[in-house]
């Protein structure tokens, strides 16, 4: 089958058939760094680095924009709350978001352009819209009329117009033809950081930076705008409205992942339950935080839990130390081909919990072949699931992941374990059991485990 996505716009599975045939323009929204990224931003950096990597794998070149709202409201708050500049606020944690998705293996976009670089574009954007009858100015802000869009304002959140909730911008609403009219241009306020434009200084809206960054890097119309499903309304409502109100097709299919909750809760500062990455590496490595995040279906409700984590955590381990053990069997083995229902699976709007199966089949496949000393078999099962796991950036031969200075020191390690294992095998030789346990048990203690197989004993570290 070829590849199908669920289309929030309209609410089905399609086929994905791109602008340009063998290329594509992604655009995902990125963060407003008010502060550090918590889980739910990275899921989201995982997710869209999953479906990248498979659009990638499937044959296409792909533009990727990622933005990065450098100015806003909460960034603003913050600034004033702390004292502390809002550029250095927003550049920091921005910083912060990048170290975040390194770290979990995502790729980096093809560009990632932050809002206050791209005034001009939303000028022009704003001109256009007041040309065709749809903003006005009111002093020095400017809105978007809502009503003058009202046959199609609405169809992505597939909600009626009379039953909005006010945009709820932080200006004058005294000043909207329409409570649901939303700000594009918001009139400088003493301490703010503001641009010259033709209606007076100011800042721009929140939703006005998408559309004009998403056009600039990928055109009038381009293939894939995603986001959480929190975005969908008033967000991407309003992308949608003010983009086509101007005369441009904008996106063609719309792809949302599922929020995040923590033991059953909304993540919240005032509940105190906000998980940051920190404390999701005091619990796991950086490529089982990676699996959890990308194991269940992205536009599932993801409910973290440590025993959730945990249960992702010996998932990985099984993955790895199958292939540590059959790359000591059958040598260096390069992935190899895609299984069919691997394929099928991503295929079928990006189903990541499908396509684990199979990798955990080929593993138990391979397992068995390396219980059989069957070389050929596990190099296959071992090419098959390198190849899997690289689509989901989770191959543990990836230099990602295993280029750690611990891999860095392993031949050492290995030498002195080695010391050990053999002063192991000479006491159990002269059937000195007690001596021979002895010596498991302190490696044990150290954190290191012994497996007898039946090509003699080998050893991994015992993971946390």
């Amino acid at each position: 089958m070829s590849l199908h996505l669920y289309d929030t716009g309209t609410r089905t599975v399609r086929v994905f058939e791109p602008l340009r045939e063998g290329r594509v323009g992604m655009y995902v929204c990125g963060a407003t760094p008010q502060a550090a990224p918590h889980i739910g931003h990275l899921r989201s950096g995982v997710i869209y680095d999953v479906l990248l990597r498979w659009l990638l794998r499937s044959g296409y070149e792909v533009t990727f924009v990622r933005n990065v709202t450098d100015v806003d409201d909460k960034i603003l708050a913050v600034a004033h709350a702390t004292g502390v500049p809002w550029f250095a606020i927003a550049e920091g944690n921005q910083r912060v978001f990048g170290r975040g998705y390194d770290t979990l293996g995502c790729l980096p976009p093809t560009v990632e352009p932050r809002a206050t670089g791209h005034v001009p574009e939303m000028i022009g954007l704003i001109r256009r819209l007041i040309e065709n009858g749809h903003a006005y100015p009111a002093g020095r802000d400017v809105y978007f009329d809502v009503l003058s869009w009202a046959d199609e304002y609405g169809a992505l959140s597939n909600q009626k117009l009379d039953h909005m909730r006010p945009s709820g911008d932080v200006v004058d609403e005294e000043a909207k033809r329409d409570p649901r009219d939303f700000a594009l241009w918001k009139g400088a306020k003493p301490g703010e950081p503001s641009w010259e434009t033709p209606w007076g200084e100011g800042r721009p809206g929140w939703h006005l930076e998408c559309s004009a960054m998403a056009t600039r890097y990928l055109g009038a119309e381009f293939d894939i705008h995603g986001g959480g499903m929190d975005l969908i309304f008033p967000h991407h409502e309003n992308e949608i409205a003010q983009s086509r109100a101007a005369g441009d097709a904008f996106a063609r299919y719309w792809l949302h992942n599922g929020l995040l909750t923590v033991d059953g809760e909304k993540m919240s500062k005032s509940v105190g339950n906000v998980v940051l990455l920190p404390e999701l590496l005091s619990l796991a490595r950086p490529a089982e935080v990676r699996y959890y995040l990308a194991s269940a279906h992205y536009r599932s409700l993801l409910d973290f839990t440590r025993t959730a984590l945990g249960e992702a955590v010996s998932a990985y381990q099984r993955i790895e130390g199958f292939v540590t053990r059959a790359a000591e069997l059958a040598g260096p083995v390069e992935p190899g081909e895609l299984p069919a229902a691997f394929t099928d699976a991503m295929d079928d709007d990006l189903g990541v919990p499908q396509a684990l199966a199979v990798v955990h089949e080929t593993v138990r496949e391979g397992n068995n072949a390396l219980a059989a000393g069957d070389a050929a078999a596990t190099a296959a099962a071992l090419a098959a699931v390198r190849a899997m796991t690289g689509v989901l950036g989770l191959d543990p031969l990836d230099e990602q992941w295993a280029g750690s200075a611990e891999s860095d020191l392993r031949p050492v390690v290995d030498a002195l374990i080695r010391v050990a294992l053999d002063q192991r095998q000479a006491a159990r030789a002269r059937k000195d059991y007690v001596a021979a346990d002895g010596i498991r048990d302190s490696l044990a203690e150290a954190g290191i485990l012994i497996e007898d197989t039946a090509h003699g004993p080998r050893w991994e570290l015992k993971r946390s």
